[in-house]
């Protein structure tokens, strides 16, 4: 492969301009363990491996881009969260942050309860052999036909969202002559330090019941009068990539005492209490987040504590991780295309995917790192930017971090932590095809979902 010099972007840190980057690393060859899958390394060639496999054979074999899943990070993760709550807790895997039959299994496998938010989610989950009682089904506006199937199914918990979902699901449980079990998603007016459009318990957006000016005790009220359904718990979310615990500890305080008033009026004190998820993980070398045994014992502390304070019974707590079980368990892989060096700003690296397979830069502003690993390089480092194929200025993957100047069209980059919402979220803007999922594990690989193929678009194109 060539490798004839070209004109470089700025490279020395007292010439750089403003961004979203701190300094070059000493060593660009060094992938930094928190951002990366857990069986990610590079081999004696200095090409990057996972699962025992690496990314050139990897690329050769499935092409670019390609989404790579480590196996055995994701089944580790999900046993670390299983592990640190234990069996008085329970731990619903967060279906949106990626869900395919495979990682179905695997949760079933490795014992973990799993969250869908749609008709779509519930369908994969059933047809990959998930017991019914083990999904929760969420949703700020699910159709009579999710409900109905979700009850025929016999999930274990619909998450009510308003008023009228809560008379429609007991209508719909009523007329199949089952008794729903439910819970009450309210907004404690608990704020995250998150991305605006990722903080969802402040009162002004779409999800839940109010807990302000008692509407949501209106809400229990309600339900406690229904003979469709069974009201098992108060349901909870502040946000999303949240590294503070603090926040936790308002909406717990709020929800507790959202259950002290529902003993008090109604004598009823109600089993559960599901905390959410949202909790963060590392995008970049500067966060960092907490361990899952760190993160049960600090919810279950302030519960315990909460519920002591206002002489009730701890109820049964659920946490719903999606992002952080399956976020850093994959990477994506691109091949290098163009290069276009900008004086005195950056050098823009182009790749073979972009805003399709990654929106979350664009949507949420979100910092991600990057790296080359299809060999290793003592080039010096330049300030990059890796942007897409699509015809949008703001399709951008990496908006600012250093690669080896050296950096040429044909080089391998990948850009960890890609598993949660990549995949989810992604398109076929401008018909680009979307990516597969690889998974890999002890060496051997095979794909959980194929790459699109044209005649994939064409078929749904009945013009």
């Amino acid at each position: 492969m060539s490798r004839s010099a070209h004109p470089a972007g700025p490279r020395h840190a007292d010439v750089l301009p403003e961004g979203h980057y701190s300094a070059p690393p000493s060593d660009l060859n060094v992938l930094d363990p928190k951002v990366w899958a857990q069986t990610v390394g590079r081999d004696g060639d200095g090409v990057v491996t996972v699962g025992g496999i690496d990314v050139k054979s990897l690329a050769e074999e499935y092409g670019t881009p390609a989404y790579i899943l480590d196996e055995t990070d994701f089944r580790a993760r999900a046993r670390a969260w299983r592990s640190a709550f234990g069996g008085d807790a329970d731990v619903f895997y967060a279906g949106k942050a990626f869900l395919s039959r495979a990682v179905v299994r695997w949760l079933h496998e490795e014992g973990l309860n799993l969250d869908v938010c749609s008709g779509g989610e519930l369908a994969t989950a059933l047809s990959a052999g998930m017991p019914a009682e083990r999904i929760a089904f969420h949703g700020n506006n699910k159709s009579s036909e999710e409900i109905h199937r979700a009850v025929s199914a016999g999930v274990g918990r619909i998450v009510l969202d308003s008023f009228q979902e809560i008379v429609r699901v007991a209508h719909i449980a009523q007329s199949l002559g089952r008794r729903q079990r439910v819970q009450i998603r309210i907004t404690v007016g608990v704020e995250a330090h998150t991305h605006e459009f990722i903080a969802t318990a402040h009162e002004d957006q779409k999800f839940g019941i109010p807990l302000a000016g008692g509407v949501a005790a209106e809400a229990v009220r309600r339900a406690l009068k229904l003979d469709g359904i069974e009201l098992i718990g108060i349901h909870s979310h502040i946000g999303s990539q949240i590294f503070d615990m603090s926040g936790f500890e308002v909406a717990a305080h709020r929800v507790v005492g959202l259950l002290k008033e529902v003993r008090d009026e109604h004598g009823v004190e109600l089993p559960e209490i599901d905390l959410g998820g949202g909790l963060g993980i590392a995008y970049t070398s500067d966060d960092d987040p907490r361990e899952p045994h760190e993160i049960a014992k600090a919810l279950t502390e302030i519960v315990t504590r909460e519920c002591e304070a206002a002489k009730l019974r701890t109820p049964r707590i659920s946490v719903e991780p999606g992002r952080a079980i399956v976020g850093p368990t994959a990477f994506t892989l691109y091949e290098v295309g163009t290069i276009k060096p900008l004086d005195g700003l950056r050098t823009y690296v182009s790749v073979d995917g972009g805003m399709s397979d990654n929106i979350r830069t664009a949507l949420y502003d979100a910092e991600y790192s990057v790296a080359l690993v299809s060999r290793t390089s003592d080039a010096e480092p330049m300030l990059a930017r890796v942007v897409g194929k699509h015809c949008e200025s703001g399709d951008i993957v990496v908006k600012d971090a250093f690669l080896p100047s050296d950096l040429a069209p044909g080089d391998l980059i990948a850009v960890p932590a890609t598993g949660a919402y990549c995949r989810s979220m992604a398109s076929n803007y401008n018909h680009v095809l979307r990516p597969p999922v690889v998974a890999v594990a002890d060496g051997e690989s095979r794909v959980i979902v194929r790459r699109e193929t044209e005649d994939d678009l064409l078929r749904l194109d009945v013009g």
